[in-house]
């Protein structure tokens, strides 16, 4: 929640012009809602794709302060952001919630980034693993698991989010393996397809590291996105 139209503009400027080095990365952006239209009509003709920090699980009705999949992709939308951990803390969203967000996006032809991951003190327990098994737990199940072959999922750990702290590489990498090992027992031509990325205090500094990793597919940028030549460092970084 940062932001005006006139930082938007002047942010999404900068990226459009330097879009010509990033080839081979796809570059998305998650404005907040009153900015989606803004710049989704700036991005036209380009190759920046658009989405949405969230989205109600209903199609329409009285549901005050909701956004439907609908009202998205009409303004441009061809993903959405679903379970940022911020979301599952501050606004109570169960795992249940969640997984009624993923059906909402997947049937309409959006393209949805399952946030999961683990607290500190989750981690500091050894639950890491089992937290993820059960977030994932009503997505990737025999009903929804074709599903996944047009989404993405972000293993973004609670206790690196804006911490300065993140996941050292070989962290990083065994839990988007265990990851992929869980869609790989009930499909694993999808589990091979997938895109798994990392999100949690990522910088240009630690970007290539975190990159390299085979299971690592690319990154959930949260604070640095806001700066658009440090953005713009990161995606080089997936570039290499």
């Amino acid at each position: 929640m940062n932001g005006d139209l006139i930082m938007s503009s002047n942010l999404i400027k900068e990226l459009v012009e330097n879009l010509e080095n990033l080839d081979e990365v796809t570059v998305m952006v998650c404005p907040p809602f009153p900015i989606l239209s803004s710049v989704s009509q700036q991005i036209q003709n380009t190759s920046l794709l658009l989405g949405s920090q969230n989205l109600s699980e209903f199609s329409c009705g009285a549901y005050t302060g909701e956004t439907s999949a609908l009202m998205l992709k009409d303004v441009g939308c061809h993903y959405v952001i679903i379970g940022h951990s911020e979301r599952r803390i501050i606004m109570q969203e169960s795992n249940e919630m969640v997984a009624a967000k993923f059906i909402a996006a997947v049937d309409n032809d959006l393209i949805p980034i399952i946030c999961i991951g683990e607290t500190l003190e989750e981690k500091e327990q050894g639950l890491t693993k089992q937290v993820i098994q059960e977030q994932l737990n009503l997505i990737v199940n025999n009903d929804n698991i074709a599903q996944l072959e047009r989404s993405v999922i972000a293993y973004e750990p609670v206790w690196a989010i804006g911490s300065g702290l993140s996941a050292n590489p070989s962290e990083a990498q065994d839990i988007h393996a265990f990851i992929r090992s869980i869609i790989s027992s009930k499909s694993e031509e999808i589990a091979a397809k997938i895109q798994i990325i990392y999100g949690g205090s990522v910088t240009k500094r630690n970007a290539s590291e975190l990159f390299s990793m085979p299971d690592i597919d690319g990154g959930l940028i949260g604070g640095a996105s806001l700066d658009a030549s440090e953005f713009l460092s990161i995606a080089k970084a997936i570039n290499k």
